[in-house]
């Protein structure tokens, strides 16, 4: 049996990164008993974000109404990420990025069969690293050490490739009416909402597999 699992996330979304971790678990505690495709799809958290992004602190000031709160909210999620080990580090980000040229290259990396690593590489450069995904240059630099030919990804990126995916990805967010990420859809029949425990996906692939 085939499960296909669509992931719609934001790669600043710290919670879609444990997502993907708790996700993982589940597949592997599959042990092989089944075919499993992951895609990756786009959701821009602030749609409206510069093309330079703005400073982190601005950003979650305004968003949460103090910066004592950001960094409360920010240490729950420290927490949890270790429990996933996941070291985020809050400290280092200066900038909230606009995800767009990120996203273009996470739909390309699919085409390249590097989906996953450049997915994995763009969380970890962000949160871990604290590198500004929104600069092009930081964005070649950490695809194409996950797997992705410099050059196609220079090539994308000054070209507007990729933009109608941004776009095909808002309407399946519509479809099915996503508010917040990360969003699981498994064999286009299952959903789930949020960075759930791996019982929970195990839960949803076999509600998918009964229903084949």
């Amino acid at each position: 049996m085939k499960l296909l699992i669509d992931v719609i996330s934001d790669v600043i979304c710290p919670w879609c990164y444990i997502g993907k971790r708790r996700l993982e678990k589940a597949i592997a505690a599959l042990d092989g008993q089944h075919e499993v495709q992951v895609r990756w799809h786009p959701f821009q958290l602030n749609p409206t974000m510069p093309k330079e992004g703005i400073s982190r602190k601005d950003y979650r000031t305004r968003k949460f109404g103090s910066w004592e709160r950001s960094l409360e909210l920010d240490a729950k999620v420290i927490a949890v990420g270790k429990t996933e080990g996941i070291h985020f580090a809050f400290d280092k980000i200066i900038r909230t990025p606009n995800t767009v040229d990120a996203h273009r290259l996470i739909w390309l990396a699919d085409q390249h069969s590097c989906q996953d690593a450049v997915v994995e590489a763009l969380f970890k450069a962000y949160f871990i690293e604290g590198k500004d995904i929104g600069n092009q240059q930081t964005l070649i630099e950490v695809v194409s050490e996950a797997g992705l030919e410099r050059q196609v990804a220079e090539t994308m990126l000054s070209s507007d490739e990729g933009m109608d995916v941004i776009e095909e990805a808002g309407e399946l967010s519509q479809r099915h009416q996503v508010t917040g990420v990360p969003f699981f859809i498994v064999n286009n029949a299952i959903t789930l909402s949020g960075a759930q425990e791996p019982n929970t996906f195990l839960d949803a692939f076999r509600q998918a597999v009964d229903r084949q």
